[in-house]
């Protein structure tokens, strides 16, 4: 593949990744203003489509949908590669915060040139949300899905479970009211490369994994490390918000339990708070959040010298979003085959109409942590939110300015104020 004729695409993921704030949400909106808006990669309907998909997968849906569209773009490749610069600049900054969390404070990194980046966030989120709300204004159906799944993602926005199941859920609605015609379907062979790698991984890591613990092998530590974060990539619905309290458990909580103490003296263990830290940094940067695994996986080997920290480092990255690929890489050409179906096809507009649902959800959502109109010293910040949401919403609506020109006026924004 002659990759000169993709490095405009590759600059724009690479810009992308380095002023992507908000989360999986919020990275979702700036993909539609630069991938959609700006350079036509995908039509929205191709990106709702691509988020619907990946949120019935296990792993880091924003990583898993930049890596689609590398792959409409280039295929294997060009979806590799993207992968790469989607995922470096955020490993590699919280790489260095391992090393560096003595010297860095997280509240005042948190609260200083950040303190705007959640409500710009928000705006992008809206911006998406209205854009991808004009696909389906004219359908009932569709805006009833909208509605149902809006308020059940609101209440149980913290469960893992429920964007899949309401995903699901608009899907079976739509393919009992929608009417359309059988479309004829040409039968394609499964490559089953990538699905076979992903479970032959799985399986010879929790068996190393294990012989290491019980065999007290030297390099017993970064097996389980690896081994723990593939496990996590593998099974995680939900996104950070969910990697997190897991990994809190498996690296503070279970370490200091008399059981394992007892049993298993050399555990991978983290101290509470710099697991903390690490939590609140990953926020303030730019980036996929399931970063935090390269935080922790350097962490978690830090006691061994500072070669090993960074040898965990890369096998957190690398163990975290390996399976996201590999997953997405292998169920997607299924999923092209499959929505040739007619009951798979009927069920589209409920998939699509419960994803906008979802970002409705998360917009409201996302608002409750900011501060609005505040009656103290705070006032000037709270009408600035206001402000940033709005400012942002019209920005993207009417004008072509770059996302990373957004970004980088609002973390200016936070400089001044």
């Amino acid at each position: 593949m002659n990759f000169l004729r993709h490095i405009p695409f590759l600059k724009a993921v690479f810009l992308y990744s380095i002023t992507a704030f908000g989360g999986a949400q919020g990275h979702f909106a700036i993909m539609m203003k630069t991938f959609v808006g700006k350079r036509k990669d995908v039509t929205e309907q191709e990106l709702l489509e691509y988020n619907a998909f990946c949120q019935l997968l296990p792993g880091a849906s924003s990583t898993q949908i930049i890596t689609l569209i590398g792959y409409k773009r280039g295929r294997l490749p060009l979806a590799i590669a993207t992968l790469l610069l989607w995922i470096l600049p955020a490993s590699a900054i919280m790489s260095f915060f391992s090393f560096a969390i003595g010297y860095f404070e997280e509240t005042r990194i948190k609260n200083d040139f950040f303190k705007f980046i959640q409500p710009m966030a928000v705006g992008f989120l809206a911006f998406a949300t209205f854009r991808a709300y004009t696909l389906l204004a004219n359908n009932k159906v569709a805006r009833f899905i909208m509605v149902l799944t809006m308020i059940t993602t609101y209440y149980l926005f913290k469960t893992p479970w429920v964007f899949p199941g309401v995903i699901l859920l608009g899907g079976i609605i739509t393919n009992f009211t929608e009417k359309a015609k059988k479309i004829p379907v040409e039968p394609r062979p499964i490559k089953w490369g990538n699905i076979v790698i992903f479970f032959l991984i799985f399986i010879i890591a929790g068996i190393f994994s294990e012989l290491s613990r019980k065999n007290e092998w030297t390099e017993r530590k970064a097996l389980n490390l690896f081994e723990n974060t593939y496990r996590f990539g593998s099974l995680v619905f939900g996104g950070g918000d969910v990697l997190m309290p897991m990994m809190y458990e498996q690296y503070v909580i279970r370490p200091s339990t008399e059981r394992v103490q007892e049993k298993n003296q050399n555990v991978l263990k983290i101290p509470k708070s710099e697991f903390l830290t690490g939590a609140g940094l990953v926020r303030a940067i730019p980036g996929p959040t399931f970063s935090f695994a390269a935080f922790v996986g350097g962490e978690a080997l830090k006691p061994d010298g500072r070669g090993m920290q960074l040898l965990g480092c890369i096998i957190g990255a690398f163990g975290i979003f390996l399976p996201s690929a590999l997953l997405v890489l292998f169920f997607f050409p299924v999923w092209n085959n499959l929505k040739k179906y007619a009951g798979i096809y009927r069920s589209l507009k409920g998939i699509n109409a419960a994803v906008v649902g979802i970002m409705a959800a998360s917009t409201v959502y996302l608002m409750k942590d900011i501060s609005f109109f505040e009656h103290n010293e705070e006032t000037a910040i709270s009408f600035l939110n206001v402000g940033v949401i709005a400012g942002t919403f019209i920005i993207l609506t009417f004008t072509k300015l770059p996302a990373p020109v957004i970004t980088l006026l609002c973390l200016l924004l936070g400089w001044i104020f």
